[in-house]
């Protein structure tokens, strides 16, 4: 009696476990059978119209998310972009070197301009001194000639100035003194005093 609900206990188990068995048995009946024949039946279906399943089934992949075919025409195109602007660069530190050049080149003209200016205004300044020097000179001698005309009598004063240019004589008779003026004006020809009293009031 004591075995019977064993016995019992053992059968059970047994029946659930081919019970198990069975489900597992039409999952794969129901499931795995038809997979393998739909798939049998499109390779055969790819084969009669000429589809290369393998190469179909990488651009499939390489346009999933994760491929690793998509990351490198990716990054193929970020070098090839990166290299166009490398290039793009370049040219364009070539076009500022090339106008700091010219730019160097203007400034070494004026450079040289500035220096041919200097020059010239220097020679102009020592033109300017050493005409204002003869200018000095010049008055000195003419103070010089003034004086010994103011010491000579006014009978051999006139002669010699008549005997001058009307400028040279002009300056010497414009700076004499009247009371030395007078005299020799008045041992000059009427024509010669009236000519250098016409010249002396312009």
């Amino acid at each position: 009696m004591v075995n019977k609900p064993k016995q019992l206990a053992a059968k059970n188990e047994v029946e659930k476990g081919a019970k198990k068995a069975n489900l597992f048995q039409t999952l794969l009946m129901w499931t795995l059978i038809p997979l393998l024949f739909t798939t049998m039946v499109l390779l055969i279906i790819a084969f009669v119209a000429d589809i290369n399943v393998l190469d179909e089934m990488k651009k499939m992949s390489s346009s999933l998310p994760f491929s690793t075919e998509k990351k490198s025409v990716e990054d193929e195109e970020l070098a090839v972009d990166i290299e166009e602007r490398v290039v793009s660069l370049q040219a364009e530190i070539k076009e500022k070197e090339s106008q700091v050049y010219k730019l160097q080149e203007e400034l070494e003209q004026f450079k040289d301009e500035k220096n041919a200016w200097l020059t010239e205004q220097e020679n102009l300044q020592r033109q300017i001194e050493a005409l204002q020097r003869a200018k000095e000179d010049n008055k000195r001698d003419v103070k010089e000639i003034i004086s010994t005309f103011e010491k000579m009598s006014a009978k051999s004063a006139a002669p010699v100035i008549t005997n001058m240019n009307d400028a040279e004589a002009i300056q010497i008779l414009t700076a004499l003194k009247p009371e030395v003026l007078a005299p020799i004006l008045e041992k000059m020809s009427a024509e010669d005093a009236a000519k250098y009293t016409s010249l002396m009031t312009k």
